[in-house]
Parts: C-alpha cells; sequence; structure tokens
C-alpha cells in the first residue's frame, strides 16, 4: 500500500517580485492530485499579475490529469494577458510535454532563473 503522502501533489507559493507568482510543485500529478494545481493556478492567475511561473522541479510523475491543468491555466492566463512559464528540466516532466506536442503551446525553460528572468 502506497505512503498517501507519496502519491499526493503539493504546490508552494512564493513572490519574488511584485506582480510574479511562482507555485514550486512537488509530487505526482494525476487524476486523484492534478487539483492540487489546478486550484493555486486559477487562485493566482488574475488580473494584475505579471507572470506566474510553474516550477515542476519536484514532479516525479506528471499525467494527462496534471497536463490538463496546466492547459487549462495556459489557456486563462492567455485570456488575461498573463505570461505562464512552465520550469521542467526532468525525464518526468519534459517527456509528456513533449510527447503530447505541448512544447509547442507552453513556454519551457531550464531553471527557475531562466524564467524569472522573463519578467
Amino acid at each position: 500500500m502506497p505512503e498517501p503522502a507519496a502519491t499526493l501533489a503539493s504546490v508552494r507559493v512564493d513572490r519574488p517580485a511584485d506582480g510574479v507568482v511562482v507555485l514550486h510543485v512537488s509530487g505526482e500529478l494525476d487524476t486523484s492530485s492534478a487539483d492540487e494545481l489546478a486550484r493555486p493556478l486559477k487562485e493566482h492567475l488574475v488580473e494584475g499579475v505579471r507572470g506566474v511561473v510553474v516550477d515542476l522541479g519536484g514532479v516525479r510523475f506528471l499525467g494527462s490529469a496534471g497536463l490538463e491543468s496546466l492547459v487549462v491555466g495556459n489557456q486563462r492566463a492567455s485570456s488575461l494577458g498573463v505570461s505562464l512559464v512552465l520550469v521542467a528540466t526532468s525525464r518526468a516532466t519534459l517527456r509528456p510535454i513533449q510527447a503530447t506536442g505541448l512544447d509547442s503551446v507552453f513556454t519551457v525553460v531550464e531553471s527557475l532563473d531562466d524564467a524569472l528572468g522573463r519578467f
């Protein structure tokens, strides 16, 4: 039986600059945990925010429900004129993004510094 903490995703929020929000995501983004990302994305993708960075550095698994949360977040960001940037370097996050062709939809960078340098 897997440990519940090991299978859930969590998100820590930072505000490194005025109008910039970083969501540090860890764990597994699957059907049972994708809302852990969807909720803070919806909460922080609002007017007055210049950019939202989703740091996927701590994600061990990115399933279709997690990708859907990112797509919905990207659509919301676009409609509000907010920049959404993903930080993804591991095979666990890059492979699903690339395999679905979403690397042509998202702005994906290799480090948090690269992401923050865009704002």
